[in-house]
């Protein structure tokens, strides 16, 4: 996908103009996932983007280790209502990747057996977002965004962290939020 979006750069209507943007999820790095996305204007008012984040990290608590490895690959495709790079937007965004995670509680309730067991898998889904860019000067802007949409995951249980015997192993559809950004952007 980074290839397709580098490749049709060079058919954008203007070189003067803001064509590329680098950027990072603040809300992303906030949970220990370092991530990049690059952005790459089509046109007036559209642009494509590409997201990629990795966590490979392991936390020791009092419960034994902690952990919510995983990566993650997230294109979108955005239409943008006055120029591209400024204002509000659509978009319709996939994602994908996988997980291995133990004695991890998350908000809401939400997927209790991963408190005292570990699930590794992989997942994939899409939807569609709404976000704002802000510019703050001319070559820096930020961004908010929000998505929904849903994701299906297959995945395989076992007793604990590291060790233990598999206990189940299934799938789960999920239907719900599927993104939120806060972004620091840097323009070419």
């Amino acid at each position: 996908m980074l290839v397709v979006m580098l490749c049709t750069a060079g058919c954008i209507e203007k070189a003067s103009a803001q064509q590329v943007a680098l950027k990072t999820n603040l809300l992303y790095d906030a949970t220990t996932t370092p991530n990049l996305g690059a952005e790459v204007g089509l046109g007036k008012k559209h642009s494509m983007q590409l997201y990629y984040g990795l966590n490979p990290w392991k936390f020791n608590t009092d419960n034994g280790k902690k952990y919510f490895k995983h990566w993650m690959l997230a294109p979108e495709y955005r239409y943008w209502f006055c120029h591209r790079f400024q204002g509000s937007f659509v978009g319709i965004h996939g994602l994908g990747g996988e997980f291995d995670a133990a004695n991890v509680k998350l908000p809401f309730g939400m997927y209790k057996g991963l408190r005292d067991h570990r699930y590794e898998g992989w997942y994939i889904g899409g939807g569609v977002s709404y976000g704002y860019q802000w510019v703050l000067s001319r070559h820096w802007n930020f961004e908010a965004s929000m998505g929904v949409g849903v994701v299906y995951a297959k995945y395989k249980g076992y007793e604990c962290g590291e060790c233990g015997r598999q206990i189940n192993d299934g799938h789960t559809t999920y239907v719900g939020p599927t993104k939120a950004v806060l972004s620091i952007l840097y323009m070419f």
